[in-house]
């Protein structure tokens, strides 16, 4: 399929690598162009712009904010109106899909991905997909290429964007909740690497508790796999969906304020994991890293 990708950070790189691999006919485009040297090297062409990148049959954005996807399709040489279909994998407002949705004149697909680049580079993604049938059956190849396995969440986009962010209030969740518990084993005695083996060979055997715990142990927050500033995006995002909604969540703020608290003392180049420190700290502990 010929096949234009937006955005090749450490996601986006390794989504459009794999549809160099499958044999696509992939042309890529990013705003620092030296990031496509690699998928240039493997095959794919270099576009001059986003619009030149929409000239086949899809075109897929994978951007790190509402900013940056409303610059890609509304922008000089944006993507609004060229022919290929808009199938977005950024994690984005639900308001700027349902957005999207509309300027796209419905023919437009919402397909967010949960897992972090390691994931990514192994087409093990998990993806949740929302749009129209015919133009999910057109979006099907391309996302197998890419993931495990594809959820259909119905023929609203948005619905995907707010399902994602649904879920990466979950995955802050399980962080902070490790981050807590390990913290509070760590001030009575109990090694951070033991509670993790206990938990996930127990009760939290689950893919984040067990990916993420690792993380926490090895104190493993840079290079960021996920930099703390996008997860404050999502969780910004997040509580933006609940007010409009009229969903109250107390713990989504708490987890907010903590991301914010872990900027501020780290800069923005950590790994949203690193939020376990705040609570290492705020409990007297050193910010060093998490004992084994």
């Amino acid at each position: 399929m010929k096949v234009g990708f937006i955005g090749l950070g450490h996601m986006g790189g390794a989504i459009a690598m794999n549809l160099v691999k499958a044999g696509h006919d992939v042309t890529v485009w990013n705003r620092s162009p030296e990031k496509a040297a690699k998928l240039v090297a493997a095959g794919a062409t270099l576009a001059t712009s986003p619009a030149n990148a929409a000239q086949g049959e899809v075109v897929m954005t994978m951007l790190a904010d509402d900013k940056a996807e409303e610059a890609v399709v509304f922008g000089d040489d944006g993507i609004l109106n060229a022919p290929a279909l808009h199938v977005s994998q950024s994690t984005i407002s639900v308001t700027l899909a349902e957005r999207l949705t509309q300027a796209h004149k419905g023919c437009f697909i919402s397909a967010p991905v949960f897992g972090r680049p390691a994931a990514a580079e192994a087409a093990s993604l998990f993806v949740v997909a929302a749009g129209k049938p015919n133009l999910l059956e057109v979006a099907a190849p391309l996302l197998r290429n890419v993931g495990q396995r594809t959820f259909h969440l119905g023929e609203t986009p948005s619905a995907a964007n707010l399902m994602k962010l649904c879920g990466n209030f979950m995955v802050m969740s399980a962080i902070n909740s490790m981050g807590e518990a390990m913290t509070l084993g760590e001030k009575g005695g109990i090694p951070p690497a033991a509670m993790l083996e206990i938990l996930t060979e127990s009760l939290f055997g689950a893919p984040v508790f067990k990916t993420y715990g690792e993380i926490l142990v090895r104190a493993r927050f840079q290079p960021a796999g996920f930099a703390a500033p996008l997860g404050l995006k999502d969780m910004t995002l997040a509580s933006s969906a609940a007010t409009t909604l009229e969903t109250p969540m107390p713990f989504l703020s708490a987890i907010r304020n903590n991301l914010l608290t872990l900027i501020a003392r780290h800069g923005p180049d950590i790994d949203w994991a690193g939020v376990a420190l705040v609570t290492r700290e705020n409990a007297g502990l050193t910010a060093s890293p998490l004992k084994a």
